[in-house]
């Protein structure tokens, strides 16, 4: 007997949006959801911070092509308030807008460099149980000859907010190797609400940055901070590393690309061809080629140069250098 066609999820799907290179990305992002996922029955909220004391300038998208082409995709604005991060630290935005999402409503936040690929119907999301993107390095923390160790770091941040450090270990990676502890990348998360998972990470990123264990002094917390609060934010809230199966988000469902010298140098041919679909038709061309690395590296074929660079089947293990590599040739953009 065939398998019945699971009801889809309803949900609300949160990216962040302001002026310059995240207007753009925003596009890219709706437009690929609107083509790999058209029968996605969700909302697609569009985050905007509002002009504010912790910004110098408005950070909200002005131009007027690029949120008409936003609303005709089927985003909608989300105005917040920016305050605790701001301008000083713009990756918290991804923290003060799960405020402004319908509360008790499930929800999944990507960072706003992220193409959909693929049918997110397919994703057996567990909105009860968070996880987050296991598609990272191991950035944090940097041990310090004589310093703390990745153990002794990680379970002061532990006993500093009454968790069990002990149960968010994975016992299959050996002691002191950084994937041994619950780590990673913020470009997708989700939760059955966002204002109870907002406020986890909240307190929590606000208590490491503002009053670290003495175990943190010689570690940066930027860019870092979101990173080192998230785990925590999920552990606590019942979740953990293997919530989802593999292969989906950050695989064939979505991309997390970064930036789009670095989509063109290491993602799959699918993920070029899923570009290149989407920004083709005139309406999205005409407002996308206002972006320079969209105008130099899709419409004007930089991005197939950057490619041939390299085997993507045999790609360096080390991000720093691809971006090294497209540097030394003059391909470079952001």
């Amino acid at each position: 007997m065939a398998p019945q066609k699971q009801a889809p999820q309803n949900y609300n799907i949160l990216i962040v949006g302001q002026a310059g290179r995240l207007q753009y990305e925003a596009i890219l992002f709706a437009a690929s959801l609107r083509a790999a996922s058209p029968d996605f029955a969700g909302r697609l909220f569009v985050a905007e911070p509002q002009p504010g004391p912790l910004w110098r300038d408005d950070p909200r998208i002005k131009d007027a092509d690029s949120r008409a082409l936003l609303t005709d995709l089927g985003a909608e604005f989300l105005p917040f308030e920016s305050r605790h991060f701001g301008a000083a630290y713009p990756y918290g935005n991804k923290i003060e807008a799960l405020f402004a999402l319908p509360k008790g409503e499930p929800f999944v936040f990507f960072d706003t460099d992220t193409l959909i690929c693929g049918d997110l119907a397919s994703v057996p999301f567990d909105f009860r149980r968070p996880t987050a993107s296991l598609r990272r390095e191991g950035t944090w923390p940097q041990i310090e000859l004589y310093g703390p160790t990745y153990s002794q770091i990680w379970k002061s941040l532990y006993d500093r907010f009454g968790l069990d450090f002990e149960a968010s270990l994975d016992p299959n990676q050996p002691d002191g190797y950084w994937q041994r502890y619950l780590y990673f990348n913020a470009g997708f998360f989700f939760y059955q609400c966002p204002h109870v998972f907002g406020q986890r990470f909240l307190d929590y990123a606000l208590g490491i940055r503002d009053d670290p264990p003495r175990e943190l002094l010689l570690q940066s917390l930027d860019p870092w901070l979101d990173q080192v609060a998230l785990p925590l934010a999920i552990h606590a809230l019942g979740g953990g590393r293997d919530t989802l199966p593999p292969g989906l988000l950050d695989g064939a469902v979505s991309c997390h690309y970064r930036l789009l010298p670095l989509l063109y140098a290491r993602e799959a041919d699918h993920v070029v061809e899923v570009l290149h679909e989407v920004t083709a038709p005139n309406k999205i061309k005409r407002v996308l080629k206002n972006y320079d690395p969209a105008k130099r590296m899709i419409y004007q074929g930089r991005g197939l140069k950057v490619r041939a660079l390299f085997d993507q089947n045999d790609l360096p293990r080390r991000e720093q250098v691809i971006r090294n590599t497209i540097k030394r040739n003059g391909f470079w953009m952001r």
